[in-house]
């Protein structure tokens, strides 16, 4: 075989030490890693932060006053504004003319995102991130212990390339919840400036309480799906750990 594909030794040398290395992490990852995870987050589902009865306690106040009505005294008065305006901007045509939608200013310069929601997000973050590169190791190792592909013999192998699919699933649905908190800031972003832009419609602002009281319960599934995600690839594994390793039997076992 190695006159068909002649390969640099020292380069070998150090894909057989990277190997060596993946099949240690991964091992100390199922072993180890997995389970305490799954009681670590388990743990974090029973604490006060993700089990708050009433959800009015995580809405966030929006300081924006309801601006005064304009009264309009005579519907003339109303067509002279106008045509002063018109006027006005006859007289100086050479002052550039900004157009837009009026906004009102927030107090304080900015309007802030929800406090609460904010700090359980940036815990459950690490969270996802670290699922997502620990399913990545795990992966690769069961993927480097594949044998090159030969006719029978093949059902070990159809247990690693269906625990591969299973860890790439996992990878996939975490990524999917990173996403879900970026629409949740879009979201929310957008209805704020709605309600700038028009302070006395009362739906913007029951709206963002409804998207924050949605966006508390999401976390709080996606705290249940890691931990979810930990038990059933730690128990996967386990179970098919033989096939896993060594996916073809060896026929001199039949021999007598």
């Amino acid at each position: 075989m190695s006159s068909l594909l002649k390969v640099d030794n020292e380069l070998k040398t150090k894909v057989d030490a990277f190997r060596e290395r993946i099949t240690a992490e991964a091992e100390h990852l199922v072993a180890s890693f997995f389970p305490k995870k799954l009681l670590e987050l388990d743990q974090f589902l029973k604490e006060p932060v993700l089990n708050i009865k009433d959800l009015k306690d995580i809405h966030s106040d929006i300081n924006l006053s309801v601006p005064d009505p304009i009264l309009l005294k005579d519907i003339h008065d109303g067509l002279d504004t106008q045509n002063a305006k018109k006027r006005k901007l006859e007289e100086c045509p050479g002052e550039d003319k900004v157009s837009g939608t009026k906004v009102f200013v927030m107090p304080g310069g900015m309007m802030k995102c929800n406090g609460k929601l904010l700090d359980l997000i940036e815990r459950v973050k690490p969270e996802i991130r670290t699922l997502i590169e620990k399913c990545n190791t795990v992966k690769m190792w069961v993927q480097l212990l594949i044998p090159r592909i030969e006719d029978g013999n093949n059902f070990g192998v159809s247990i690693q390339e269906e625990t591969v699919a299973e860890l790439r699933t996992v990878e996939g649905e975490a990524a999917s919840y990173l996403d879900q908190i970026s629409r949740y800031y879009i979201t929310r972003a957008k209805l704020v400036s709605k309600i700038a832009k028009y302070p006395h419609v009362e739906d913007y602002r029951r709206t963002v309480t409804e998207i924050d009281e949605k966006e508390y319960i999401s976390l709080k599934i996606i705290v249940s799906e890691l931990r979810n995600q930990y038990v059933t690839l730690h128990d996967m594994i386990l179970k098919n750990i033989e096939k896993i390793k060594r996916p073809r039997s060896s026929n001199s076992d039949a021999l007598y």
